[in-house]
């Protein structure tokens, strides 16, 4: 699941001010430059975590290690979010909280900006390609929606099209079918994921 941008103020946490934002976010780059677009630089504090698939990544920003971006993490894994980037922005408020009280601070930021972010279902999506006749184009143009499918390159030659088209893993037997039937039996999808 991913989160949309979100914030949450948690004023009073011992005189400090925490402030949580979620995004989603396919990439670490785009992760990293969506940090760069929103740290706010007079803050004492921008700390953050990323997931996205089995690439994680997090940053104390100068708290003590391990009281600020790991627990950001912890909310994120947490919650079962995936492809997304939590900032926490603290503004110091003159009262020392200790490791203890910067670990709830952070991950409970982190944890209540989740829980309050809309979600969003990852649907993975497979490449897969096939020819086709010039007089089974339209039918497939008009019946690709069905599939939840994106083409993403399309060919032409004497005999037609060859089609590149990304959906579902759930639906490629359906649009294997698809092509069979439109076909005749003569083509046939092959992945190239």
């Amino acid at each position: 699941m991913r989160a949309a941008a979100s914030g949450r103020d948690r004023a009073g946490d011992q005189k400090s001010r925490f402030v949580a934002r979620a995004a989603p976010v396919a990439t670490p780059a785009a992760a990293l430059a969506w940090l760069d677009d929103i740290a706010d630089r007079a803050a004492t504090h921008n700390c953050w975590a990323y997931r996205i698939g089995q690439n994680y990544r997090f940053s104390d920003d100068g708290e003590p290690g391990g009281t600020a971006g790991k627990p950001i993490l912890q909310a994120i894994d947490g919650q079962g979010f995936d492809q997304v980037m939590v900032v926490v922005t603290r503004w110091y408020g003159g009262i020392k909280l200790g490791a203890g009280g910067l670990v709830r601070a952070y991950g409970g930021a982190a944890a209540e900006c989740l829980r309050t972010a809309p979600r969003v279902a990852i649907v993975h999506k497979v490449s897969v390609e096939f020819a086709l006749p010039f007089a089974a184009l339209a039918t497939l143009g008009a019946r690709l929606p069905e599939f939840d499918a994106d083409k993403l390159a399309e060919t032409f030659d004497a005999d037609g099209a060859r089609l590149t088209v990304a959906l579902p893993a759930a639906r490629v037997d359906a649009l294997a079918q698809l092509v069979a039937d439109l076909t005749r039996g003569r083509a046939a999808l092959r992945i190239v994921d």
